[in-house]
């Protein structure tokens, strides 16, 4: 349990002090590009130091060799897939772009999604969703992690039950799958970057209840919320939230296609019973 303990601190210490150094600076685009590769990288490392050393063991979930291929295809999956929630939103008459938007801003927004998503991944993925799968299994480790994914995005200044429950589903399933798949985090944290790097640095609409961001595009959200997820942005979207949801299933194909799918540990005195009854 210490072990545990140990993790989570080191882990959450360097993004509670990332994501507080990236919200102080998030005006001046090139300290926040600046900060958060800072962030990104000290996250990564204080991961592998912590558990290397509670857990004795190579870190293999975050290993060099092949990390720059698994980032990249995490990176267009992301894109991608906010990309059609994009193109349907603007097939609805929902989106509108009315100019361009800011480049310098895009630049800053870099930096701020490179520090969350290195962060969020390791304190949700590696830590949350690994260690609770040891002992119940893939399946409500992925439940459990995802919905307290969601319910952490409530702190959010605009932030909605609806908001939270759809992160937990689209985001919170979907990247623990992507993990499950690969039993890599460099993927999770790709497609992590890529969702949140899109949603506001491409397209200028809002992420997770976080207010108005400026990206690429001057841009705007109208329309029935189930559509547009309102205020919260997005991700909130029925479309979010399909897009999501097809993919937590298509990776946990490929999870217990590689016999990656961790079972649930019975405990020892139940499993004597059930042989007994046998």
């Amino acid at each position: 349990m210490m072990k545990l303990v140990w993790q989570i601190l080191a882990v959450v210490a360097v993004g509670a002090v990332g994501g507080q150094g990236a919200t102080a600076v998030r005006d001046n685009p090139w300290l926040s590009l600046l900060l958060g590769g800072v962030t990104a990288v000290l996250s990564v490392v204080v991961y592998r130091w912590a558990v290397g050393r509670t857990e004795r063991r190579p870190v293999t979930e975050l290993a060099r060799e092949g990390a720059r291929g698994s980032l990249l295809r995490g990176l267009v999956i992301g894109v991608t897939m906010f990309g059609c929630v994009i193109a349907n939103l603007y097939v609805y008459g929902a989106y509108e772009v009315h100019g361009f938007g800011s480049l310098t801003g895009a630049v800053g927004l870099v930096g701020f999604m490179t520090g969350a998503a290195v962060t969020e991944e390791l304190m949700f993925r590696g830590l949350l969703f690994r260690l609770v799968e040891r002992g119940l299994g893939t399946y409500i480790a992925l439940v459990l992690s995802g919905a307290v994914f969601g319910a952490a995005h409530l702190l959010n200044k605009d932030a909605t039950l609806l908001g939270a429950a759809a992160i937990a589903i689209e985001a919170g399933g979907m990247l623990a799958a992507a993990y499950a798949a690969t039993r890599s985090l460099w993927l999770p944290i790709g497609l992590h970057f890529g969702w949140n790097f899109a949603e506001s640095g491409i397209f200028g609409t809002e992420v997770s209840g976080n207010g108005d961001t400026h990206g690429l595009m001057d841009a705007s959200t109208s329309g029935a919320e189930l559509i547009t997820g309102g205020e919260f942005g997005p991700e909130a979207s029925v479309y979010s939230v399909l897009f999501g949801a097809l993919l937590t299933i298509a990776f946990l194909w490929l999870a217990r296609r590689r016999g990656h799918i961790v079972p649930r540990q019975r405990d020892e005195r139940v499993n004597a019973l059930a042989t007994l009854a046998r």
